[in-house]
């Protein structure tokens, strides 16, 4: 019987570990902290139980809504308002156009296009269509493509505030095959990089492109446990893979390379008293461009407009969200000064009920190539729990197909 060892047990991990068990493979999965899930993770704050990393998933492809099914969570899948976010420009606050695509307009000419970027800017991003479909088609990045596409300032104003917020990125570091999946072949096909994005919209509407789950989507990495003991899989905490010896196990990394590089995210997270918000002056949150003065957040989410169960659960409290790219000592007074700033209202000291803060790195380097070694995660799959457990998926049954002839066991996990 074919043997596994999994390093790492955060998503990928975990998902990984248990496709190769119930295809049949002797699993052993050692994580090296005293807990599971990697940045799936949750906290409590102000009395609520909240997600401290990841709180929805792109519904592209259905991999994670499958998954949730299959753990018996199915029932439990929400999708958010359909009001939407908001993005903070330096010039103010407008709504997100409607047919869009990480920022990426389907309508260059609609209104709520003109709004955010000017006249200007989006007849240059309509003239796009006037370009053959190869121009840009074999572009490397998201940023690459939408530049040459439609310009710099399409880029700048409306695209890479979106990434920012969503991956914690600029466009020109997100491979476009994997922040984008189909966008490239949909240029192909219809020859403009709008038509593309309103293509890959029509089966989405507008607050459908992602969804949550019901208590939140830590659930996940609880029922993903409960299935590896099930399954019998080999769990082992506070066990580094490198010191352990695996025999002629096939080994899968699923975690980052110690030398890759990474990008800070620090989560600043309030649960607030502010009969203002019952109304959702910005909808489910705010992305911010850059170089908005006063501003230090990326974004925030206004996380109880986004979800109900968890509006009905705060019982009149709201939840906001802000995501930083550095760790300043007095967080908790500048979330809420840029809670306040973002959302148009006052936010007392008084009104904050309670304050939590995480840091997480988010990974960036393409995995090193280690010969007879498997990477999964972030770092091998892109951004995004969509991303990481369609790869981990695919990857897992990969492993399971006969080896090749002359293929040599792993001896040893390599130092990484």
């Amino acid at each position: 019987m074919t043997s596994f060892v999994v390093v790492g047990g955060g998503v990928a991990g975990l998902v990984t570990a248990r496709r190769l068990a119930l295809g049949g493979a002797t699993v052993a999965l050692l994580e090296a902290s005293d807990r599971l899930g990697g940045t799936v993770t949750h906290h409590v704050v102000g009395g609520l139980v909240l997600d401290a990393g990841a709180e929805s998933f792109a519904v592209r492809g259905d991999t994670v809504a499958e998954l949730a099914t299959e753990l018996g969570l199915g029932d439990e899948i929400v999708i958010p308002n359909p009001a939407g976010a908001w993005l903070q420009r330096v010039r103010g606050a407008v709504a997100l156009p409607a047919t869009s695509l990480l920022g990426i307009p389907g309508v260059p000419l609609a209104a709520d296009v003109i709004d955010v970027v000017g006249f200007g800017a989006a007849l240059r991003a309509y003239l796009e269509t006037l370009l053959p479909g190869t121009v840009a088609a074999g572009s490397a990045t998201l940023g690459e493509l939408v530049r040459r596409r439609m310009g710099q300032r399409m880029l700048d104003e409306l695209v890479a505030p979106v990434t920012h917020g969503v991956h914690s990125q600029h466009p020109d570091d997100l491979p476009l095959d994997r922040v984008a999946p189909g966008l490239r072949s949909a240029l192909r096909r219809s020859g403009s990089l709008a038509a593309a994005v309103r293509e890959l919209r029509a089966s989405a509407p507008a607050g459908a492109a992602v969804a949550g789950i019901r208590g939140g989507v830590h659930r996940l990495v609880d029922e993903l446990t409960a299935d590896l003991e099930r399954l019998g899989v080999d769990v082992r905490l506070g066990v580094r893979g490198e010191a352990t010896g695996h025999g002629d196990a096939r080994v899968v990394l699923a975690f980052p390379p110690a030398h890759g590089s990474s990008t800070p995210v620090e989560l600043a997270t309030l649960v607030v008293d502010a009969p203002g918000l019952d109304v959702a002056p910005r909808g489910s949150g705010v992305l911010v461009a850059n170089g908005v003065p006063g501003i230090r957040s990326r974004a925030l989410t206004h996380a109880t407009a986004k979800w109900r169960w968890l509006a009905d659960r705060a019982e009149g409290k709201h939840v906001l969200r802000l995501s930083y790219a550095e760790a300043p000592e007095n967080l908790a007074d500048i979330a809420r000064e840029d809670a306040a700033a973002l959302l148009g209202i006052e936010l007392p000291p008084s009104a904050v009920l309670d304050f939590a803060r995480v840091h997480w790195d988010r990974p960036r380097a393409a995995p090193a190539q280690v010969e007879g070694v498997t990477q999964v995660g972030e770092v091998a799959s892109g951004t995004g729990l969509a991303n990481v457990v369609a790869h981990a998926e695919r990857t897992a049954r990969e492993l399971l197909e006969p080896p090749v002839p002359g293929e040599v066991p792993v001896e040893e996990l390599p130092e990484v």
